[in-house]
Order: structure tokens, then sequence, then C-alpha cells
């Protein structure tokens, strides 16, 4: 069954680093529309969102792309009582660990690297880009290829969307969602540990899955056709649940 897929990418690169898995999904016959990060914390911003996003059956995103999308079906559910799929691929639903949620990057890590992006904010960005492939054997191989694919982002909204990285807490949201929700973590991930799955075990969600693959952040580019293959079953098997 075809479904309406809307793809939201991560921070810092541009949405071509998708473009490998928005291909894969439409040779399975999907419809995928890539989106690029944006400001949740701006009400007017998030309200457009909303308004367009709640027109696609599945709501997936990177990283924080990966929070924005569950902002998304969180808002979508509360305004319409619409349940749509939520899936989110190397995604902290909390970037900056605080007393209740340890298992993220440490505040005085996250200020250093906001300093650095403000002090010089291209060398940051390469460094950030190593970081999303670092972990496995294919680092510097993968690191080429995620330059290649890179696209200018404007500055405003890379600010936006650290800002985005500092403050947003998901945790509530995915402990109670009603809808679908499946999050993909990989082993090798530097920037988000895959022990987050084991806290996402403990969440008492209806119809929450995880799955844990072999990889380093930047999986849902590198990995594009395994993802695909998980993303397929598992909406395969919802519709067998609902069918």
């Amino acid at each position: 069954m075809q479904q309406r897929i809307l793809l939201i990418t991560g921070w810092g690169g541009g949405t071509k680093l998708l473009d490998p898995l928005k291909q894969a999904l439409a040779a399975q016959g999907h419809e995928v529309e890539l989106c690029n990060i944006f400001n949740a914390l701006d009400e007017q911003v998030l309200q457009q969102k909303v308004q367009w996003a709640r027109h696609f059956d599945v709501i997936a995103g990177w990283s924080l792309g990966g929070q924005l999308a569950t902002v998304l079906v969180d808002q979508i559910q509360k305004q319409y009582g619409l349940e749509k799929v939520l899936i989110t691929l190397g995604s902290n639903p909390c970037f900056v660990a605080n007393n209740t949620w340890p298992a993220a990057m440490s505040q005085p890590t996250f200020q250093q690297f906001k300093q650095s992006f403000e002090q010089d904010a291209i060398a940051t960005l390469k460094k950030f880009g190593y970081m999303v492939c670092q972990g496995t054997e294919t680092t510097k191989a993968d690191f080429i290829t995620l330059q290649s694919l890179i696209q200018a982002q404007n500055l405003e909204t890379l600010r936006e969307g650290l800002n985005c990285l500092a403050h947003l807490n998901n945790v509530d949201i995915l402990k109670n969602y009603p809808g679908h929700q499946y999050h993909v973590f990989a082993k090798q991930d530097f920037l988000v540990s895959y022990k987050v799955q084991r806290n996402f075990q403990k969440f008492n969600a209806k119809f929450l899955t995880t799955g844990l693959i072999s990889g380093s952040h930047g999986f849902p580019l590198f990995e594009a056709e395994l993802i695909t293959g998980k993303i397929c079953q598992f909406l395969k098997k919802i519709e067998q649940r609902n069918g």
C-alpha cells in the first residue's frame, strides 16, 4: 500500500543527504517529500508545518529531524485527532542531557559546540560532518560522500536548529503517543548513543518499536537500502494489524 511519507533532514546538511533514502522508498512505491529543519520553537512556523504535515501518512526524520517529526505528530494528534505513523532515525528525544534524561550530549560539550559555531561556522560544520560519519571503517570515504551532498545552509536556520537541539525534550510525547512509532539507532553512532534504545524499552507506549543496526550517525544516507527495507517491513506490519 502506497504511503505518503514526509522525511525531515538533520541539522547542518540540507535535504540532499536524504535523497538516497527518498529514492529507495519511492522505488518501493511510496510518495516521499523532503523537508529541511525548521524552528519548532516558533509557534507560527510550527503551525504552518503542522497544517502541511497532516496531509501525510508517515512523518519521519533523521536526528534533529526526528525530534521535529515527533513534535509534528503530537500537534497533529492534538489539533486534528489524527494519529500519524512516526519514524525516527538516529534521533534522541532529548539531545542535551538533563537530570531526567542523562543518555545524551553533556551540557558543556553542547555549549562548546555552539560557541565554536559562532566563532567559525564553516569549520564547525566540517567537524560536525566528520562526527556524522565517525565510528565505522569507512569513515573517510563516507565523509567525502557527505561533503559532496551537503548544501549551503542559512546561518539563522542553523542557529534556530541548535536552539531546538538545546530545548526540545520529547520524552513525554513518545511515552504517551497513541499512534504507531518506530525508532532506529546505530551501534557506532558518535552523536546519539545506541544506549538510548534501552530507555525507549521502558516506555509504555502501545505501538512503540525500536531497531538497532550497525553504522554511524549517517546511516540514513549510507544504509539507505537497509533502512528502506526496515521501514517497509514496519509499514507492512501496521497494514496487516489494521487489515
